[in-house]
């Protein structure tokens, strides 16, 4: 079983579209899902004035009946409120962005076409159709949550130990989506010294999944290993610079016997005495639970712009400072969660088959019925 997705849609453009398919007939599924996760894209402190236009309504064009799918592609449309008919021609690249490679890419000095498409208003489709996805996961047992673990140089040391079902509602409820009340408070005066400075920050985030199933993913070819796929997809959201599995970055400077997982045979079943893989080992889900973690760097558009040129008048030049955002790590953490959704759910539809939920339920049972 096969799920795909293809969106298009320019940032002040008529709107966003976006088509999934390979959703199995018999998924609960309403406007509600898809604006629910959009209304927690626009969460967190740092964000400029498009957030206050972006209240997306999401229009579904087909593949559901009665609230539940079809098994046919589900196509959805998404309106801009910001949409411009002229979109008048931007010779001078903003650093950090897409604007020069793609003017180079594709040989013109106008960089607007190239900035319409790699904005990151590209992602309020993908949050949307990773709705589906979060639904096929949540009826199937697995929970999936996000929080902020650093802006700028402020670190939220606080462990989550409770289950992932619950981690949101903790997190949404900051105004940086950070666990630890202290850090929250650091954040946030952080954000706001960077405001008026006219910069902006960074930071890292964490996403986690529980309830997975082993097994899913592959060691047999490189493109099926569940990690890498995850890894692509959270590298493909603009600013994302570094993604971390378990241990990450940490792992090097330990010695092995601190850096992997001991097993124990407990209740007929072998077991993992810690998690230090993050739930994966050799591509494939071990069944303990998925930690991942992302390093997101400081929005390249500021209020007090980098030096840059113009591409037609080839002179220098300041760089464009359109509603400059001062952070986006927790809108990121959401976003992340979304294309983790996306990647879980074709990797869960591999595992199990099937066309409908009556399939792949019990199949799924199966699957948790370990041998050892």
């Amino acid at each position: 079983m096969r799920l795909r997705f293809l969106t298009a849609g320019e940032s002040h453009g008529p709107a966003l579209l976006g088509i999934i398919e390979g959703l199995p007939a018999g998924l609960k599924l309403g406007a509600a899902d898809f604006e629910r996760q959009l209304a927690r894209r626009r969460l967190g402190l740092g964000r400029g004035a498009r957030q206050a236009l972006e209240a997306d309504r999401v229009e579904t064009l087909c593949g559901l009946r009665g609230g539940r799918t079809t098994g046919a592609p589900v196509a959805l449309l998404i309106r801009n409120a910001d949409f411009d008919p002229v979109m008048a021609a931007v010779t001078v690249p903003r650093p950090g962005h897409a604007d020069l490679p793609g003017a180079r890419k594709y040989r013109t000095p106008d960089v607007r076409d190239v900035a319409e498409r790699s904005s990151a208003r590209e992602t309020a489709m993908r949050t949307a159709l990773s709705a589906a996805a979060r639904r096929l996961l949540e009826t199937c047992g697995i929970a999936l949550g996000s929080r902020t673990l650093s802006i700028g140089g402020v670190v939220d040391g606080s462990t989550w130990t409770g289950p992932v079902r619950r981690l949101n509602a903790q997190a949404d409820a900051s105004p940086v989506r950070a666990i630890g009340g202290t850090a929250s408070r650091r954040m946030t005066a952080a954000l706001a010294r960077a405001r008026a400075r006219g910069d902006s920050l960074g930071g890292t985030f964490e996403i986690r999944a529980d309830g997975l199933p082993p097994g899913l993913g592959s060691c047999a070819h490189w493109d099926r290993r569940l990690d890498g796929r995850l890894g692509g997809a959270l590298m493909s959201l603009g600013g994302v610079k570094a993604v971390a599995v378990g241990l990450g970055w940490a792992a090097p400077g330990l010695p092995g016997s601190k850096a992997h997982d001991a097993f124990a045979w407990k209740g007929g079943r072998a077991a993992y005495r810690s998690n230090r893989s993050g739930g994966i080992d050799g591509g494939m889900t071990t069944g303990e639970p998925l930690i991942l973690r992302a390093a997101m760097k400081p929005i390249p558009t500021l209020a007090r712009p980098l030096p840059s040129v113009d591409l037609a008048g080839r002179r220098p030049a300041a760089a464009p400072t359109p509603r400059a955002d001062v952070c986006a790590v927790a809108a990121a953490a959401v976003i992340g969660e979304a294309v983790t959704a996306l990647v879980l759910a074709e990797a869960l539809l591999e595992k199990t088959g099937g066309d409908s939920m009556k399939e792949i339920l019990p199949r799924l049972r199966q699957l948790r019925r370990l041998p050892f």
